[in-house]
């Protein structure tokens, strides 16, 4: 799967602001179809992240969310900042 198909759009809300500063994670819609192998290849080349841990999950409205752990030494409130969330 091509990169920008994978990673849809950030999700902004206040739980959403609230990991990116607690926890350095980043919530994205996703594609239905991408499994976290893509979503973690898809971080690495959209913004040049090593990847830690990918949650996923469906919400009622039937979209894919993920929940994005970044590793030691990547700032996710840079990458909120790049994207105008944060």
């Amino acid at each position: 799967m091509d990169p920008f198909d994978v990673i849809l759009y950030p999700v902004v809300t206040e739980k959403a602001i609230r990991l990116l500063e607690e926890e350095n994670k980043l919530v994205f819609i996703v594609h239905r179809k991408a499994t976290k192998q893509d979503i973690k290849k898809a971080m690495k080349e959209l913004f040049d992240v090593e990847v830690e841990k990918v949650n996923t999950l469906i919400t009622p409205k039937g979209e894919k969310k993920a929940y994005i752990k970044l590793k030691e030494g990547y700032d996710a409130s840079k990458i909120a900042a790049e994207l105008g969330i944060y």
